[in-house]
């Protein structure tokens, strides 16, 4: 067996490209990687800008104590822009995001102000308070978004405010998913007695659309070995990544392995972990080839462990893995030294901080442990029980809600 850092080390050593670029509207690059390091073109702001609704004044008529009374000679919305400038004894009534006139250095609050007619008495105030300086954001030049990063609703913002109206992206890996085997059935046809439904297609599907690949469907494959050798190389054609489900573990009709020895290349690995242990692994063609087991937890379980970070990977992200940490074990945990076990968790926040408890029982073929799961537990292979108390490794899956 070979442990799960070795697989990882393994798979990821096969990646050796990413994905190429391509420009897309700003208002549809939500969850893309960067392509290159976004630098600004201009500071930002690239103004003095006010902070508050109030009065620019010069700091010189900033009174020492009590107040002073200046002469408003105009206002300024915001988008406008003051051509004269301020003088000594002069304001100019300022809106939130206009620029600071010249001869202003400082914002007085419009509710610190007495104003009657054209007059304005104004406390004492620091000199360039409620200014917000030109470059404050960003400084033209610097890396604002560096390459790999996942763009998120923050960074589209951001990119905006730069006036940019495309940004350059890495392409979306295409993954061709299909299930083998004459035992599963496509949902909403007949059903043969000894048949189940096929979930792991669709389970899947939704594990590379979340890690933001773009999956295409290839349907169930019949255990026919020139239909799956057919099969198998028109997916490699239209995608970076093919992904089976079932068919590569040690059975009579497990023909995956043998497809996969004639067309392509192929490791078969018995990966030292629960659930999830057969593992094929190998490319067709310029596509990698990840062969996953049949049982539904274990199919997802080896997609997040395996397949997701070489997903990462080709798009040209900068982290491979999702981060984890440690919660306090709720609840004492069956363990087998040796292996490393991965069990279905329920994470939540409390007196003592990040709790974890399972969702119950931990077959690898009972979908609704992952239904009713917000994370993984990972119990590292030296490690035996766990007792209550004791702290774990999780994984959340996604963001955590309370």
């Amino acid at each position: 067996m070979i442990s799960v850092q070795e697989g990882q080390a393994h798979i990821l050593a096969q990646v050796t490209s990413v994905t190429p670029p391509e420009l897309v509207p700003v208002a549809h690059a939500l969850g893309r990687v960067l392509a290159d390091d976004l630098q600004a073109p201009f500071d930002v702001p690239p103004a003095d800008n006010s902070a508050v609704d109030g009065y620019a004044v010069s700091s010189a008529d900033l009174p020492v104590s009590g107040a002073a009374t200046l002469h408003v000679i105009a206002d300024l919305p915001a988008g406008s822009v003051f051509d004269g400038a301020v003088k000594v004894g002069q304001a100019v009534r300022i809106m939130t995001g206009a620029p600071v006139p010249a001869g202003a250095d400082t914002v007085v609050p419009q509710e610190l102000v007495e104003r009657v007619g054209d007059a304005i008495k104004i406390p004492t105030i620091a000199k360039g308070a409620n200014v917000r300086l030109a470059g404050e954001d960003v400084r033209a030049g610097a890396v604002v978004i560096p390459s790999g990063s996942v763009l998120r609703p923050q960074e589209l913002g951001l990119i905006a405010s730069l006036g940019l109206l495309q940004v350059l992206v890495r392409q979306r890996v295409r993954v061709a998913i299909l299930s083998t085997g004459d035992e599963v059935a496509e949902p909403g046809e007949p059903r043969k007695p000894g048949q189940i439904y096929d979930s792991n297609r669709f389970s899947l599907r939704g594990l590379v659309e979340e890690a933001g690949g773009v999956a295409a469907d290839f349907g169930i494959v019949p255990d026919i070995k020139d239909e799956l050798k057919a099969k198998l190389l028109e997916a490699s054609r239209a995608a970076e990544i093919v992904l089976t489900s079932g068919g590569v573990s040690v059975g009579i009709y497990d023909l995956v392995k043998d497809v996969l020895g004639e067309i392509g290349g192929i490791d078969f690995w018995q990966v030292a972990m629960q659930p999830g242990r057969p593992l094929a692994v190998g490319r067709i063609g310029g596509s990698l080839f990840f062969g996953l087991p049949g049982n539904p937890v274990a199919s997802m379980l080896t997609f997040i462990l395996f397949v997701r970070p070489a997903l990462w990977k080709l798009a040209g992200r900068r982290e491979t893995f999702p981060v984890q940490f440690t919660a306090i074990a709720a609840e004492p945990m069956r363990k087998k030294a040796g292996r490393r076990e991965f069990k279905r968790g329920i994470l939540t926040f409390g007196s003592r901080g990040w709790e974890v408890r399972t969702t119950g029982p931990q077959g690898s073929g009972i979908l609704t442990s992952m239904v009713a799961a917000n994370c993984l537990i990972i119990l590292e292979e030296p490690r035996g029980d766990v007792k209550a108390g004791e702290t774990v490794l999780v994984e959340p899956f996604g963001a955590l809600h309370a």
